[in-house]
């Protein structure tokens, strides 16, 4: 019997130590500053419009920067919500380590396109087709300008801007988009002295197909700044004017 409750006792000592050493060591690093943050960019791509940099200075002007502050009062999920304002980033994920920082992902939101409209708006459009804040960084993109409401921006000019950023050419050639009041699309190249109208924006790959092949088999030949408009509206055809 009284082995019994020696062995009983043993195992109650036992239970009260692990439950007071797992409390002890889980509080202590609770009280232990943070180190540092280290920063992921978690797409393919690290296109530079997000820093560590940018990222300190946010969360220090909220008072969230974790760096220095006991890891108990770190509140991971403000840092989230705050960083998710920033126009380039579609989600961020925040935590602390082992070793006592903080890392923070980041994923991207990539602009594709910048629209200034007749109307007074300016905002880019994203690589998903979704209208962000045009504030902060500048980007080198296309200018989409003209007569240009939010619809035919995330659905016709989307479709335009996910195609000039998958050809490298094209990408490299188009600095201005400008929208008609007819919802025609006209281009500024970077190179050559002359408008690029191809109408109605549908059927890009076969209009800029005819159009790359003019640029190789005739302005090359005949010099970029003879024509002062080069159209693709019609199939099968392409109309030059000429300049006075």
């Amino acid at each position: 019997m009284i082995k019994r409750i020696l062995i009983l006792l043993a195992l109650i000592a036992t239970s009260v130590y692990l439950v007071l050493a797992v409390t002890l060591f889980n509080a202590k690093p609770l009280e232990r500053p943070c180190k540092g943050m280290e920063l992921k960019i978690m797409d393919d791509i690290d296109y530079g419009f997000i820093t560590l940099r940018d990222i300190e200075s946010s969360l220090k002007k909220e008072k969230l920067l974790p760096v220095g502050m006991k890891q108990k009062d770190i509140n991971t999920r403000n840092m989230e919500i705050l960083l998710e304002k920033n126009p380039f980033i579609k989600d961020a994920e925040c935590y602390i380590t082992a070793s006592g920082k903080v890392n923070i992902n980041i994923y991207q939101r990539i602009p594709l396109m910048r629209v200034m409209s007749s109307n007074g708006d300016n905002y880019y459009i994203d690589n998903e087709g979704k209208a962000m804040n045009a504030n902060g960084k500048p980007v080198h993109v296309a200018v989409a300008t003209g007569y240009i409401d939010r619809k035919f921006a995330q659905d016709k000019l989307y479709e335009l801007a996910l195609f000039l950023k998958s050809d490298e050419f094209w990408n490299a050639q188009i600095e201005q988009v400008n929208v008609t009041p007819k919802k025609e699309i006209e281009l500024v190249p970077r190179v050559g002295g002359h408008i690029l109208f191809i109408g109605k924006p549908e059927m890009y790959e076969t209009k800029f197909r005819k159009l790359k092949a003019f640029y190789t088999e005739g302005l090359n030949k005949v010099g970029w700044n003879k024509y002062e408009r080069i159209s693709v509206e019609f199939n099968n055809q392409i109309i030059c004017t000429k300049k006075e």
